[in-house]
């Protein structure tokens, strides 16, 4: 009967599902998101006002962190933290190449050089074990980027910085919701960073975030996210540094505070539909499936599997697609970009990072997805390898 059942759900599934697109990920924004947005619409202040303060300190409280500097996405986020980290020119900062350009692109843009360090081919993080043979006399930080939403083993990572007097700036653009060890992330290194991009675990629309417990950084953060400006003896707007206009509004911030309500559902959510993916893959011989760390709540930001014969990766990719399965890519070495390899990268390789973009594939994975879609995606790759 149970075998009936699911042959049923199957049939009807493959009918609606090719009629119906499957994104690789999507925002979900429920009546009670919009309420609150209009009655932002409907008040006296649109930006800089009482809204921001509000999902700052929710924000903060849900990570268990002591502040928190809302911003207008989260490549601004990286931007102010590595300017508030006081980075100079010719600066070494250790990061990972399996990361959104923006990660490495913010250090180029306060001078600073990304050192891209080999990541692990479990859950496909910066190697922990890799970072200290790169650390030299040049070197002021660590950015480790939690990708898919898997926390970087930060005890590792912290117990090095710490060595080396270098500073940790955790690009957690993927992660919040996660937790390393019984801690939300957020709070674990001198900065972390979040984005609220709409396929993330809550969204603002565009939006980001710098979390910090250091009062000096967080002044510092609030300083430079609107233009340097503050007030001096008399109440007067002064000028004390050159900064940017990287202010969010009220409006993205009423948002942000009603979906941070739900991010715990949407974190189970996620993890629902990752187990179903474990569980309707683990058979298939042909792909690898990542693997979760113990002490790990990972935030499900995607989901990603790598084809054991590369050379079959982009035609997977494209029968996906054709069957209505929006497939990505994440990511492309950065160092592997035209631009970096024009401007000191040409000829950098990595050998896992080399295997892991050679080979891996991006799954839809979002709140609102249904496991009979889980179920639907599966066939497909199953019927691919057949």
């Amino acid at each position: 009967m149970a075998n009936q059942k699911r042959t049923k759900i199957k049939n009807k599934t493959d009918a609606t599902l090719k009629r119906s697109p499957i994104p690789y990920g999507r925002q979900r924004i429920g009546a009670d998101d919009i309420r609150t947005v209009i009655s932002v619409l409907k008040s006296d202040w649109l930006t800089q006002g009482p809204m921001v303060k509000r999902f700052e300190e929710s924000l903060a409280r849900y990570c268990g962190a002591k502040f928190a500097v809302a911003v207008s996405s989260g490549t601004a986020a990286l931007h102010l933290a590595y300017l508030a980290a006081g980075l100079q020119p010719d600066d070494e900062v250790i990061t990972t190449p399996n990361t959104f350009v923006a990660t490495s692109n913010m250090l180029l843009a306060v001078k600073a050089r990304p050192v891209f360090c080999d990541i692990r081919l479990d859950n496909y993080n910066l190697d922990e074990t890799k970072i200290e043979s790169l650390i030299t006399s040049k070197t002021k930080a660590i950015v480790p980027v939690h990708f898919a939403g898997h926390p970087c083993e930060m005890d590792s990572i912290l117990s090095l910085a710490k060595k080396h007097n270098l500073l940790v700036i955790e690009d957690a653009c993927h992660a919040l919701g996660a937790s390393y060890k019984n801690t939300k992330v957020g709070g674990i290194g001198d900065m972390t960073v979040f984005s609220f991009h709409p396929v993330k675990s809550i969204t603002t629309g565009e939006g980001g975030a710098i979390l910090t417990n250091n009062k000096n950084f967080y002044e510092k953060l609030l300083l430079l996210r609107s233009h340097g400006i503050t007030k001096d003896k008399n109440g007067f707007n002064v000028m004390a540094e050159l900064g940017h206009n990287y202010r969010v509004t009220d409006i993205q911030a009423a948002l942000g505070l009603s979906q941070l309500k739900k991010l715990d559902g949407f974190i189970k959510k996620r993890s629902e539909l990752m187990s179903g993916y474990y569980r309707e893959l683990k058979d298939v011989k042909n792909i690898i499936l990542p693997r979760i760390t113990e002490n790990i709540i990972s935030a499900g930001h995607i989901f990603i599997i790598r084809v054991k014969d590369r050379a079959k990766r982009l035609k997977l990719m494209e029968f996906l697609k054709n069957n209505g399965i929006g497939v990505n890519f994440h990511y492309p070495a950065v160092y592997s970009h035209p631009y970096y390899r024009q401007n000191g990268y040409d000829g950098l390789t990595l050998d896992n990072e080399e295997i892991y973009s050679s080979s891996c594939v991006t799954l839809p994975l979002y709140p609102n997805l249904k496991l009979e879609s889980i179920e639907y995606i599966c066939d497909k790759i199953k019927t691919f390898f057949k």
